[in-house]
């Protein structure tokens, strides 16, 4: 079983590829859009044809889903946020810069009692990423 976060992007997920390759490193495994879709009784709309339908990307071992979905009235991301879990204090501070660009610094890296760095950014659209490095967690 696995968790695999997907997000809406409404209309600017080439954008969210690019930018996520571009800020973590991401690869993208997978992209079809709506014209593609191998269902022929699958009606799309005109204004969607070249959208994203489906795409799949790796960062560094995790996947990220993401779509256009059926909206082009922006994306909304509330009521959660992204993990990074990454392997330095130094790379906390990259990828938060990085995430940030455009977005927002939600928390600037610092030290805490459950992580040598910590940080939040609100990324140019909208999602809530949390950083961490050399975590520690505490029994329940």
């Amino acid at each position: 079983m696995a968790l695999e976060p997907y997000l809406f992007f409404g209309g600017r997920a080439d954008e969210a590829i690019e930018f996520y390759q571009r800020a973590l490193g991401a690869k993208l495994l997978m992209r079809m859009r709506f014209k593609d879709n191998p269902d022929a009784s699958a009606a799309v709309p005109e204004a969607l044809a070249d959208k994203v339908m489906h795409a799949r990307l790796d960062i560094d071992g995790a996947t990220l889903l993401l779509s256009d979905g059926h909206r082009q009235d922006g994306p909304n991301f509330e009521g959660f946020s992204l993990t990074l879990s990454v392997s330095s204090d130094a790379e906390v501070d990259r990828v938060c810069a990085a995430l940030g660009e455009g977005g927002s610094i939600v928390q600037a890296p610092q030290k805490t009692f459950f992580s040598s760095r910590f940080a939040m950014a609100r990324d140019r659209f909208g999602v809530l990423w949390i950083l961490l490095a050399a975590a520690t967690e505490r029994p329940a």
